[in-house]
């Protein structure tokens, strides 16, 4: 999968989780770009990515996370 097609699936589960049909999120989006982005919501984005795409991430990779961008690299190193 490229990083595009993964950033659109990302972003529905984002709109999803966030119940935000407005949400549209790049490479470079943090939690500070999106009001409903706080840490609960987080750890839910986080579960809803792991749960769609069947992998794990250790709290240690979520942790250096400084963007959206960083979290699909994370994805791409896993084989998504």
């Amino acid at each position: 999968m490229v990083k595009e097609e993964i950033l659109k699936v990302v972003n529905d589960i984002f709109i999803d989780v966030l119940d935000d049909e407005d949400i549209v999120i790049t490479e470079a989006t943090t939690s500070d770009d999106i009001d409903d982005w706080d840490s609960l919501n987080h750890i839910h984005l986080v579960v809803a990515i792991e749960k769609h795409f069947k992998l794990r991430f250790t709290s240690q990779e979520i942790q250096s996370w400084n963007n959206v961008g960083e979290m699909i690299l994370n994805m791409k190193e896993k084989g998504i």
